[in-house]
């Protein structure tokens, strides 16, 4: 994703070798499954929406700025061809160039002439063809955080919408939940077109200047593709798709993995976890079960305790309830030894293990 401005040159001819190709945006989003109850497997985002926000093309006159990364290529001069950060001094430094040359405050056209000015004044390359792409912009980007594939800094250049940006991010991760907070910078505070149903939130303020963020419903906002949920974002917006907590089954079960702790399935009990992990497997052994619970990880290791599987089965003994994180770890072996080796296994298998969403 970037924007590239192209400098023009001519042949003796007077024929255009290259002209300017501006970045079209593309973004696909697949929704089949994500946040929607009764379906099983991890989430995917699909689906198609073709250049409908601006999130890679800029203003007319768009200004590089301190802190821009830069993506510079000088046809036939590999050594120059290179990415570029912006100095906070609003400068850049190219190899073979002894000066610095002033990027900020220029736009992209602007440094690939300037670039080529210099090349051609110290007789470097007779006829310099020089492109400057935007590759990161931080006074021109929508943060991306949490739950999702790819967070990082997108490059927004205009107006786009949540669904763009998320399919941008490669869609949301499997312990993803149902909630996404869009905290509004200055222009999204400013142009943002309020809706008081779908941004319940805005406006408020808890103590300080700052509005609250907005709480958006992705459940819904997949499910229906309601466009008042879908929002407009600009540039200096933030986007946090809150993490679900996972609980774990794993062992002796026939359906191990992490189960995403969605609102239809709280609270989750030892019974509600089983029940999801598809029963136990006949080498179970049902008294010898534990939950685990890694400790934080500045004190590593792990908490363990006995439940009381075979009791609760039956019905002589009061459900237990789990915790975000928590495994429910069944064993099939007798063996003191090997349950001792697999308790401590349990806790790794979890890394690799399938997440479900219900």
């Amino acid at each position: 994703m970037s924007v590239r401005a192209v400098l023009t040159t001519r042949t003796q001819s007077g024929f255009p070798l290259r002209s300017r190709v501006p970045a079209a945006l593309i973004a696909v989003i697949l929704v089949s499954a994500p946040l929607a109850a009764g379906q099983q497997g991890p989430i995917a985002m699909t689906a198609a929406s073709e250049g409908a926000s601006l999130m890679s093309t800029p203003a007319a006159g768009y200004a590089i700025s301190a802190d821009d990364l830069l993506e510079i290529t000088v046809f036939d001069v590999p050594e120059m061809s290179r990415s570029y950060r912006v100095r906070p001094g609003g400068t850049i430094v190219v190899p073979l160039i002894s000066e610095p040359i002033v990027a900020a405050g220029r736009t992209p056209d602007e440094l690939a002439a300037a670039i080529s000015g210099r090349l051609k004044t110290a007789e470097l390359v007779t006829n310099p063809r020089v492109t400057v792409e935007i590759r990161e912009s931080r006074l021109n980007a929508i943060a991306v955080t949490g739950a999702v594939k790819k967070p990082q800094l997108y490059p927004v250049f205009g107006q786009t919408t949540l669904l763009d940006v998320l399919a941008q991010a490669e869609g949301l991760s499997d312990d993803a939940g149902s909630i996404a907070l869009v905290s509004r910078g200055s222009a999204g505070a400013q142009l943002a077109d309020v809706n008081p149903q779908a941004q319940r939130g805005i406006g408020k303020n808890s103590g300080n200047d700052a509005p609250d963020p907005v709480v958006i419903d992705l459940k819904r906002l997949m499910q229906s593709g309601d466009p008042r949920l879908n929002l407009t974002l600009y540039p200096g917006d933030r986007v946090t798709v809150e993490r679900a907590g996972v609980v774990y089954v794993v062992g002796a079960v026939n359906r191990p993995g992490g189960f995403v702790l969605t609102s239809e399935h709280q609270p989750m009990t030892v019974l509600k976890a089983l029940a999801l992990a598809e029963d136990l497997k006949p080498t179970a052994v049902a008294d010898k079960a534990m939950i685990i619970r890694p400790k934080s990880s500045a004190t590593g290791g792990q908490e363990e305790s006995r439940v009381k599987l075979k009791e609760i089965l039956a019905g002589r003994a009061p459900d237990r309830p789990l915790q975000a994180d928590e495994i429910l770890f069944v064993p099939d072996s007798t063996g003191e030894r090997a349950l001792r080796r697999a308790a401590e296994a349990a806790v790794q298998i979890t890394t690799g293990v399938v997440i479900w969403r219900l």
